[in-house]
């Protein structure tokens, strides 16, 4: 959550490599229209003297709206702070030994039990 966690992201980042993580990615806040009154009312409450910056950056990073549903954009946001965030990320990622792992070690994976569904659809009783 930008200027309440996002403080954290290293030292997250630091207890998941400690834990035996091989790899990481992030997903920048996201408020749909199902949760954004629930966030806000969480913020007025938790943080209110934070709230209209922590909603001014959110806008900031979705085109000056609480969210914004493109494809694309809506996981890691635009922005000057958006920009900030990801090469953090990249970088704490990278002093870990945490990027471009996760792709790999998904290589790894044991995919001999999958089998083509049967005739009539994958979600046909048999």
């Amino acid at each position: 959550i930008p200027a309440v966690t996002d403080h954290e992201l290293e030292a997250i980042l630091e207890a998941a490599a400690a834990a035996g993580a091989v790899g990481a990615a992030y997903v920048l806040l996201r408020l749909p229209l199902e949760v954004k009154d629930l966030f806000r009312e969480w913020l007025d409450a938790h943080a209110p003297l934070r709230a209209a910056h922590v909603m001014s950056l959110v806008r900031g990073m979705r085109g000056g709206r609480d969210n914004d549903p493109r494809f694309g954009h809506r996981m890691r946001g635009e922005g000057p702070y958006a920009e900030l965030l990801k090469a953090r990320f990249h970088a704490a990622c990278r002093r870990l030994q945490l990027e471009g792992r996760y792709r790999e070690s998904a290589a790894e994976l044991d995919v001999t039990r999958f089998r083509v569904p049967p005739a009539g659809g994958q979600l046909a009783l048999l």
